[in-house]
């Protein structure tokens, strides 16, 4: 990790109830479907705004130590379970959509969590700069890592209602 991004401290209570959650639902998988999934690997990494994400071929749970911290028990009953849905559903029905039929299924009739597909937390405390952009409807806040691949002409960013190009700056309504 590089020295100047800080990863907080995270009590061994805490991961430990990460972990019991993670057994939890994973026990319950293996019982409601008659099979053997292997236990993921708990990663503490994650950052941004992610809650947490799956990485499926190397069956991995990334989680946001931050966001943990802060919201402890919704991770253990919300996080934990909607990320190994996303490791239950790929061993189970290949590549699908993420949060797609299969995935609500694993959520709500496998592991008894009502099927969110994002969370509900505040972010302040892991938002980036953000940088102001503008298309012909509204205003939009482009990160730091997308900002930069404006500028470096690698990429450029449509509005998903007007489809037009985003451009730097302040949004004039007229």
């Amino acid at each position: 990790m590089l020295p100047h991004m800080k990863t907080p401290r995270l009590p061994i209570a805490i991961q430990q109830a990460v972990m019991r959650s993670l057994r939890h639902f994973l026990q319950l998988a293996n019982e409601k479907l008659e099979r053997r999934f292997d236990e993921p690997n708990l990663v503490y990494q994650q950052r941004g705004t992610a809650a947490g994400t799956a990485w499926l071929e190397k069956w991995e749970i990334r989680i946001n130590p931050v966001l943990l911290l802060e919201n402890q028990q919704a991770f253990v009953d919300e996080v934990v379970p909607h990320e190994l849905a996303h490791l239950l559903v790929w061993k189970t029905f290949g590549r699908v959509p993420p949060h797609g039929k299969e995935w609500k299924w694993m959520m709500e009739s496998v592991l008894g969590v009502p099927a969110r597909r994002t969370h509900q937390f505040e972010i302040d405390s892991v938002r980036s700069n953000t940088f102001p952009y503008r298309c012909r409807c509204q205003q939009h806040q482009l990160t730091v890592r997308r900002h930069n691949r404006v500028l470096r002409g690698e990429s450029e960013y449509r509005c998903v209602h007007c489809k037009s190009l985003l451009q730097p700056g302040e949004f004039l309504a007229t």
